[in-house]
């Protein structure tokens, strides 16, 4: 068994995972799973810069990370950052300050890698051989991968919950013509992705992120978050159209009422929504596996693969 640990960090959150890993058997065993919402991905769209204020965000999650990071004595770390920080003109900021806070330098990976991880982390438990459709919906991009046992296609579109909200969502709740223009953002990326990835081909569609996993958690009214219910519910696309049109008609602090939305999620949830009914209309998806190991678990993976 290695002891590794893995962040993840993304649009909107950033989170870590340090775990024993068994290369050979390839399963992990979780120490410490953690999810912070930092939301470094604010104003990126339109200013093509992380802000101050958000890169200190971001750092001060890190520097709780590295605390538990040498409690727990991983033998490997790896870092990986996803949409936001690709697109950022500054990104070289955000790299020297996590190189300095845990002693790794953050890769910036490809949304091609991204899909690898993604992909890993979601199907590796998944019981059969089906081709599967896995779907991450992140604040800044969604990633679409197909693939069996591993990845035969996949295309990362600039379509995520936090990116969709910022460029179109101006009133609360949102408008007809916000969220047509959300859905037309939507379609055109899902055709993008359509060119390079048969997303009708697989038999399974695997959801991941937080967005899929709030909507399973308001589809099967739980009370509160439950990680152990929501992973590897099957949600009917009949539900998540209902979950995304209740949503979608709430005011802000009638969607903060519902304690099964993170706080850092509320106002992008609509948008994410959004994203998963529109996937699963195109693809004629009648349900979708909801999966709460996604790239993080990924990312470990070969973090303990890399350190035999």
């Amino acid at each position: 068994m290695t002891r590794v640990a893995a962040v993840d960090c993304g649009t909107n959150s950033i989170r870590l995972l340090v775990a024993d890993a068994d290369p050979v058997a390839g399963t992990l065993v979780d120490l410490d799973r953690r999810m912070t919402i930092v939301r470094l991905g604010q104003g990126v769209d339109r200013t093509g810069r992380l802000a101050p204020e958000a890169l200190e965000r971001t750092f001060a999650a890190c520097r709780e990370y590295a605390a538990v990071i040498r409690e727990l004595g991983a033998e490997r770390v790896r870092f990986v950052a996803t949409s936001a920080s690709r697109d950022a003109e500054n990104r070289d900021d955000f790299v020297r300050g996590v190189l300095d806070i845990l002693g790794v330098e953050p890769e910036v990976i490809t949304g091609g890698q991204e899909a690898e991880f993604s992909f890993t982390g979601a199907t590796r438990e998944l019981e059969g051989t089906d081709e599967y459709l896995v779907v991450d919906i992140g604040g800044g991009s969604t990633e679409f991968v197909v693939g069996t046992e591993h990845v035969e296609a996949a295309r990362s579109v600039d379509i995520g919950c936090v990116r969709l909200t910022e460029r179109h969502v101006r009133t609360d709740p949102p408008g007809e013509a916000e969220a047509a223009a959300v859905r037309a953002d939507v379609r055109a990326a899902i055709a993008l992705a359509e060119e390079t990835v048969p997303l009708r081909d697989a038999r399974t569609l695997v959801g991941l992120a937080g967005s899929v996993t709030t909507v399973a958690a308001i589809a099967l009214g739980l009370e509160e978050y439950d990680s152990a219910a929501i992973h590897r519910s099957r949600i009917p696309y009949e539900r998540v159209v209902e979950v995304a049109e209740a949503l979608r008609s709430m005011t802000h602090d009638e969607r903060a009422a519902i304690p099964v939305i993170h706080p850092g999620r509320v106002d992008v949830i609509i948008a994410g929504a959004l994203v998963l009914q529109e996937i699963m209309a195109h693809v004629g998806a009648k349900e979708v596996v909801v999966s709460e190991h996604d790239i993080l678990d990924g990312i470990a993976h070969y973090a303990a693969s890399e350190a035999r």
